[in-house]
């Protein structure tokens, strides 16, 4: 059994990195693993600040943030580890520091899907930042290795900034399949009955936060021809949900899109819905694909990310190009299939994504680090 320190800003149920880093210090415990966390409160000085209202201070705020714990961070970061030599370090965070870092995206990519022209880089210099960061994260020895989420992510790693100097491993994230799981028909009514939804109603919903890089504008489109389908979106920041309302009503599909915002009850929303949509542009791992097919709905997703590695065509969904005619007819074709074998095929194949299993591989990973940074210490 080995000390483990997670250095992640935030740690917390739900979703995104917070939430990764949750589940993982749950499992490192119940596997008998001693775990730390290393946050933005332990930087000195640093403090956690109301989210302001508008886009420029928001931009700002999270720049902030950025930049102190790309700096400020790492130094702190580095001095709590040399307090505790014998621990073994997994860092989720802008630091340059710990034994392992894990990858939830490759920030350059995730910039150019969202990037409206250089103009947009100019706006906002901190990206040039993080580019620079990130090359010196990958081409150096900052880290003993570096978990990637997929292995299309591996290779993009390597195509955006070249040979990376430690180790790859691909560790896909877990799923919590207590939490995620095929709605009995009870659980299935209520939630319906809350969306005032007729039994006849066929939903496709999209989770996300950058609703941008989601493809929710794709999404929208596919209603022009998938007539019979309505659109649950939920997520987004007011800018997203507003240019989406507006694309909305441009193309005649308002009223068969709703708008739920952020919301923490992501399970019933899924229960309420009948197909997973999502067109990204890009994801490293989309974890909220796994969380679908645990509670047994169809997914239907660009090939980006994990996408392609757990998704089996015509069998738990479809793998489509961002494209409205296309999703639309993968949409139909799922209507039409046998509901209940579609549901035991998605949940079948996230069975074995569990964040048990996921935790046992970052223990087996981190306990070889363990072992390597005494026979060749730095």
């Amino acid at each position: 059994m080995v000390h483990i320190v997670q250095i992640v800003p935030f740690v917390g149920p739900g979703t995104g990195v917070a939430g990764v880093a949750w589940n993982l210090e749950r499992q490192f415990v119940a596997l008998g693993h001693t775990v730390e966390r290393f946050g933005y409160r332990d930087i000195r000085g640093a403090r956690r600040r109301r989210t302001p209202r508008s886009r420029l201070g928001r931009r700002i705020a999270r720049a902030q943030r950025v930049l102190t714990f790309s700096l400020r961070g790492t130094r702190a970061a580095r001095d709590f580890l040399a307090s505790r030599p014998d621990a073994v370090s997994l860092c989720h965070s802008e630091a340059l520091a710990g034994d392992v870092f894990v990858s939830h995206g490759v920030e350059t990519i995730a910039v150019r899907t969202r990037a409206r022209g250089v103009g947009s880089l100019l706006v906002n210099p901190v990206r040039f930042f993080t580019y620079f960061r990130e090359r010196t994260r990958f081409r150096s020895n900052v880290h003993r290795a570096i978990v990637v989420l997929s292995d299309a992510e591996a290779a993009a790693l390597r195509r955006v900034y070249g040979p990376v100097e430690p180790r790859v491993v691909t560790i896909p994230n877990g799923v919590d399949l207590e939490r995620f799981h095929p709605p009995t028909p009870g659980e299935r009514r209520a939630a319906r009955a809350a969306f005032q939804l007729d039994e006849d109603d066929r939903v496709a919903i999209l989770v996300g936060h950058d609703l941008t890089r989601k493809g929710v504008a794709v999404a929208i489109a596919a209603l022009v021809r998938a007539e019979s389908f309505l659109l649950l979106v939920v997520g987004g920041d007011a800018e997203s949900v507003d240019e989406a309302r507006s694309r909305a009503e441009r193309l005649g599909v308002a009223p068969r899109v709703l708008f739920a915002g952020t919301r923490s009850d992501i399970p019933v929303m899924m229960a309420a819905s009948d197909v997973f949509l999502l067109p990204s542009a890009y994801e490293a791992n989309a974890l909220v694909i796994l969380e679908a097919l645990a509670a047994g709905l169809p997914v239907v997703a660009t090939a980006v990310g994990f996408a392609p590695e757990i998704i089996e065509n015509g069998r738990n969904g479809f793998l489509v190009e961002p494209d409205p005619a296309e999703i639309a007819l993968r949409l139909q074709e799922l209507v039409e299939a046998d509901a209940n074998t579609l549901a035991v095929n998605a949940r079948a194949s996230a069975v074995d994504h569990g964040w048990r299993s996921t935790a046992e591989k970052y223990a087996a990973l981190l306990t070889d680090i363990h072992d390597e940074r005494i026979r060749h210490p730095r």
